[in-house]
């Protein structure tokens, strides 16, 4: 818990009524913010620390911008709020970026630890999650901070891609690098889990632009157009990449419409068979888009070929051969009204189990099984709840 508020160095607000009970770590930052969008970012800072109860729903709609949307959407947690931890986990995210998926990871593991690079922005998670005892926010570049325990997952959501700018190389693969030393903080049975775009994702075939560079087709053209430095991976190199770095067991799902703001999480065990229920969420610019990429995934998905051109991959990783993948298919319908955020999964013995995606929605599960057990008690016949 922090005692005095002028630690935290933040002065655009005044954070002095706000009871901040997290962890705040700066020991590692070198006073060097290298990425931030300054003034929208320090709305959304206003935003969070305005927001009693996290719901963010009214301000998106008051002050909408891409970055506000995709930030303080709950959408933005679907890329693991249906994830299986183990009870009583520590976990480990590298780059936080404004706290959504901080926030899902205080409520299901046991201790959270997040390191971010910017201290805005790690700024907006501390108050974004102030009310959570069990997280640590540390400000810093993630290859000088020196860690003292071990972990039982660690999250790359949407940071592996930048490793050729933040990791040194020493005369090898930058990315190897990063992930020898993650694979180093992890436990014997840990697991990591990455999230990144497909470099042949079916969106840049269609023309989007790149999400690292801007320029349409320039993942496809290998980089030769941008800046060389963050790049993404198809799904072989990934996972050989994985692999070489000491991640010999990997499990693949694939995000739709990508993992920034997921609706359906697929699998190897469990792929599409339409490309029903989702649309592609970014605007429409007819100076680059040649396609609609949603007509197209129904021939890409009848031709057996979704697994190369998917948009993004979540990847399930770990050290030894243990069995993954608990998780086959989840729908998450957080897109919804509040109290209506539910979402579907099924899990490898193909049983079926609809989640609460926040405690409204918890509410309204509980609601639906005591009706349930009203209209068995009347005699009729219905599937049995549990």
């Amino acid at each position: 818990m922090i005692d005095n508020i002028e630690e935290i160095g933040y002065d655009k607000i005044d954070l002095r009524a706000l009871e901040i009970k997290p962890q705040w770590n700066i020991q590692w930052y070198n006073q060097n913010d290298e990425y931030s969008e300054e003034d929208i970012e320090d709305e959304m800072i206003r935003i969070i620390a305005e927001t009693e109860d996290n719901n963010y729903s009214e301000a998106i709609s008051n002050h909408f911008t891409w970055s506000t949307y995709y930030h303080l959407s709950p959408i933005r947690q679907n890329v693991v709020n249906w994830y299986p931890f183990k009870e009583g986990a520590e976990i480990l995210e590298i780059g936080c970026e404004l706290g959504a998926v901080t926030e899902v990871l205080c409520e299901r593991c046991e201790k959270v630890t997040v390191v971010e690079l910017s201290k805005r922005r790690a700024t907006a998670t501390l108050l974004r999650c102030r009310k959570k005892e069990n997280l640590e926010v540390i400000v810093g570049n993630f290859k000088d901070i020196k860690f003292e325990k071990k972990f039982d997952y660690i999250t790359l959501l949407g940071v592996l891609e930048y490793q050729g700018c933040y990791t040194d190389g020493e005369g090898v693969n930058p990315f190897e690098n990063f992930l020898k030393k993650i694979k180093s903080l992890l436990k014997p049975d840990g697991k990591l889990i990455v999230a990144i775009e497909n470099k042949y994702g079916l969106k840049y075939w269609c023309g989007a632009r790149e999400d690292h560079t801007g320029l349409p087709f320039d993942g496809i053209n290998q980089y030769e157009l941008g800046n060389k430095k963050a790049k993404t991976f198809s799904r072989d190199e990934l996972k050989n990449l994985l692999m070489k770095s000491g991640f010999s067991n990997t499990y693949f799902y694939y995000p739709l419409p990508d993992y920034k703001l997921p609706l359906h999480i697929y699998s190897d065990k469990h792929l599409p068979k339409d490309a029903k229920g989702w649309k592609p969420y970014y605007v429409p610019d007819s100076s680059t888009l040649i396609a609609d990429e949603s007509k197209l995934y129904e021939d890409i998905i009848k031709n057996n070929v979704f697994e190369f051109f998917a948009n993004s991959f979540l990847v399930e990783c770990s050290i030894d051969s243990r069995e993954m993948g608990e998780i086959e298919f989840a729908i998450l319908h957080s897109d919804r009204q509040e109290k209506y955020r539910v979402g579907t999964t099924i899990n490898k013995k193909k049983e079926v189990h609809c989640i609460p995606l926040n405690s409204a929605s918890k509410e309204h599960l509980l609601h639906l099984y005591e009706n349930s057990l009203k209209m068995v008690g009347r005699g009729l016949n219905i599937v049995p709840l549990k």
